[in-house]
């Protein structure tokens, strides 16, 4: 088929494309589809592990290794789109998490499935960062806060019915292929999608004189997983000398890796993190806040899907419905909070950190009073609380840390942004997973035992870390709002 090659910078692309609209509903298609997985997983891990007979470590990787490949690829992936093309990258991507999430339903055991969890991460990495890249050609000035507005409400969407469509999916039992649908679901949709993409979305013309950052994406790629490996891998071997190595090496590599961005920058070259933001302290600091913030849910929700199915019983069905008014909180003040636009970020980062910290301790209380009958309406409103939270301070956060941030690095700035939060989630779930079954054992995997008392220790465990992260965010952010409000005076 002939495509029409656009430049970005091009009087055309400033135009109104006019199949932009339904471009855009196969571009958020393909982005529902990335973001419903990171959830959905939750709830098929229990039927996972009954099946292959899975560890607890294993279960972890199929959770976390997902979100480590999106993370390490996301930086080099926004680079390569600019590079080989968006629109192309794009299909690439999208093919490739079609073609691994067929790999992840027929998995005949865990180490398959864990494998095929991490091309899947590679291939969302590719289409990821091309969604708003290509929005942001295809559509004229005046109609791209009302895109970025739909493409929250898509996110939002997407986590809220993620657990519900993956539960409802194991819950039927399609075939007596019980948790397997789970991934399947994702080969018609991303089919409908790349015929969409083939046929709707433009080409894009690429910045011929930009060159991949391959060292640098190395670097990068091994600073992570140096940090993530040994969190996760050390409980199940006793935690040896070489797991505290390993995160020791984390940190050398980490400045090799700026200090090698540095000197591309300095030479010319196009680079994964440009100078710019590696000598921007305001905009690194904040960097890490983004970083420890999204570190404290997804291993929580990791936890409570093992905890409710494994220890009380529940189905995946119900467990989804269990854990739904945490996204229904997060939508509802997500639409609330976007009506401040760019006033009161700061404050509104601390007060969401704060409802988290509040939440949190709820649910701790909820699971530590957990008896063998348990009611699972009362997970009801410390879970709304904790949603409402994270949609308090979410949208504020990526403003602040954005707002520090040079217009020619902003591309740059989000992606980094981006990668951080991903690896703040591959982190909360190696330390929340480490802290659960350190408590549970690997005979409390076992679904049907006596042992609700240890899912219960297990869980309460669990949900410390959540907590601690949240109060330091809170006291972080209130600090700085009070010193910089004493300055003021």
């Amino acid at each position: 088929m002939k495509t029409t090659q656009i430049a970005s910078d091009s009087p055309i692309a400033k135009a109104a494309q006019p199949n932009r609209w339904v471009a855009l509903s196969v571009l958020f298609l393909a982005s529902f589809m990335n973001l419903i997985d990171i959830s959905i997983v939750n709830v098929a891990l229990p039927g996972i592990q009954a099946d292959t007979g899975a560890t607890a470590t294993q279960l972890e990787w199929v959770a976390a290794i997902y979100v480590l490949a999106l993370a390490v690829g996301l930086l080099p992936f926004g680079r390569f789109g600019d590079v080989f093309g968006r629109r192309r990258m794009f299909m690439w991507g999208l093919t490739g998490f079609t073609v691994s999430s067929a790999a992840c339903g027929l998995a005949p055991d865990i180490i398959s499935l864990i494998v095929a969890r991490a091309v899947k991460g590679i291939a969302a990495a590719m289409m990821v960062p091309q969604v708003l890249a290509i929005v942001h050609v295809i559509f004229p000035p005046q109609e791209k806060s009302r895109v970025f507005g739909l493409f929250g409400t898509i996110s939002s969407l997407a986590v809220v019915v993620g657990p519900i469509i993956g539960g409802a999916l194991i819950a039927l039992d399609v075939a007596g292929l019980g948790w397997r649908p789970a991934f399947l679901i994702n080969i018609p949709l991303g089919i409908a999608a790349l015929i969409g993409a083939w046929v709707l979305v433009p080409a894009l013309e690429t910045k011929t004189e930009m060159r991949p950052d391959w060292i640098g994406s190395a670097l990068f790629a091994l600073a992570a997983f140096l940090l993530v490996f040994p969190l996760i891998e050390g409980r199940a071997f006793g935690w040896p000398w070489w797991s505290f190595a390993l995160l020791a090496a984390s940190i050398p590599m980490a400045l090799a890796f700026m200090a090698y961005e540095r000197k591309r920058s300095a030479l010319g070259l196009s680079a994964l993190m440009p100078s710019g933001l590696l000598s921007n302290p305001p905009y690194l600091r904040r960097l890490g806040l983004v970083t420890l913030f999204f570190s404290g849910i997804p291993g929580l929700f990791l936890v409570l899907a093992v905890f409710l199915q494994s220890g009380f019983g529940l189905t995946a069905l119900q467990s989804g419905l269990v854990t739904t008014p945490f996204p229904v909180g997060v939508m509802l003040a997500s639409l609330v909070t976007e009506r401040f636009a760019s006033r009161y970020l700061s404050p509104r980062i601390a007060a969401g950190a704060a409802l988290l910290v509040i939440g949190m301790m709820g649910l701790s209380f909820v699971i530590r009073t957990t008896g063998a009958d348990m009611n699972p309406y009362a997970f009801a409103l410390p879970l709304l609380i904790s949603g409402l939270g994270m949609g308090t301070a979410i949208m504020s956060l990526f403003q602040v840390t954005m707002s520090s941030v040079e217009v020619e690095d902003a591309g740059a700035g989000s992606g980094a942004m981006q990668a951080f939060q991903q690896i703040g989630a591959a982190l909360g779930i190696a330390i929340a997973g480490q802290l659960f079954f350190s408590r549970l054992g690997e005979d409390g995997m076992q679904a049907g035992n006596d042992i609700t008392h240890q899912f219960v220790n297990a869980a309460t465990q669990a949900t410390v870390y959540s907590i601690a992260v949240f109060s330091v965010l809170t006291v972080l952010v209130g600090g700085s709002i009070f010193i910089e409000g004493k300055a003021k005076t």
